[in-house]
């Protein structure tokens, strides 16, 4: 799925007037992509996923997904939050299958297809754990496979290894470009480190501080599977991240004038 983003801006309503979270976003997402977006924090990129899901309306201009207006939410489209947002009351293989269950699926599709997707993020003898039962990077496991259960075009990713320690961090890479590479679904990916941005993106997006705006835009070609401490990643990371503090740096001048 395609998605194009349109003049789009997002105003907030605030004791003291507007508080301007989006610049004028233009952008233009190919079917199969995986773009990452970064910034600093407060800078809208968050926001723009709340927009891109119909979670939330743009103040100004439109999403079109495969050319149509982006109104209100669809499971073509599914978020995934940092914390996974997972139901506690059911097992790892019930969460998987709460959305095949909405579809109207029998019980033993569900289970099948719920029990393979265990088995492609590597958590098979896990499926009838309880979350509480589960690790963090676990419990982000489960929430990939069960946004993947109901097969989406696209796939919004709000910072979801951020909580991570650094080596559950590096194996989820690994599995999330596993995933990209079999399912060529579109993947728009939330963070503030730019190196996982290099490892997982096939293009990465350097956000202004807010109102939120593109400043830069880098194609990143090297070969998968990529790792963070390859020296290419590292030597393009460190090209994103002075984009990033000139971006910043340009902001604030702008500010003092």
């Amino acid at each position: 799925m395609s998605l194009e983003i349109q003049a789009v801006e997002k105003e907030f309503p605030t004791r003291d007037g507007p508080l301007a979270a989006l610049g004028r976003i233009d952008l233009t997402i190919d079917d199969g992509e995986f773009v990452c977006l970064v910034g600093p924090s407060g800078c809208g990129k968050t926001t723009l996923l709340y927009i891109l899901a119909g979670l939330e309306p743009p103040t100004h201009g439109q999403v079109l997904a495969d050319g149509q207006p982006v109104s209100a939410p669809d499971p073509d489209r599914v978020l995934i939050f940092q914390d996974g947002a997972l139901f506690p009351w059911l097992t790892a293989q019930g969460n998987v299958e709460f959305g095949l269950r909405m579809k109207g699926l029998s019980r033993e599709r569900r289970e099948q297809r719920a029990q393979g997707l265990l088995r492609t993020v590597h958590l098979q003898g896990f499926e009838r754990a309880w979350i509480h039962q589960l690790s963090g990077g676990m419990r982000q496991r489960v929430a990939l496979a069960r946004a993947l259960a109901v097969d989406p075009a696209v796939l919004l990713l709000d910072e979801p290894f951020g909580a991570l320690d650094a080596m559950t961090r590096e194996r989820l890479h690994q599995e999330l470009q596993e995933v990209w590479l079999t399912t060529h679904k579109t993947m728009i990916f939330v963070t503030h480190n730019v190196r996982e941005a290099v490892v997982l993106g096939n293009r990465v997006l350097v956000f202004s501080p807010r109102p939120g705006r593109i400043v830069s835009e880098h194609r990143i070609h090297l070969p998968r599977p990529r790792h963070v401490e390859d020296l290419e990643t590292a030597e393009e990371a460190a090209r994103i991240a002075l984009s990033l503090r000139l971006a910043g740096e340009v902001t604030d001048d702008h500010a003092q004038r």
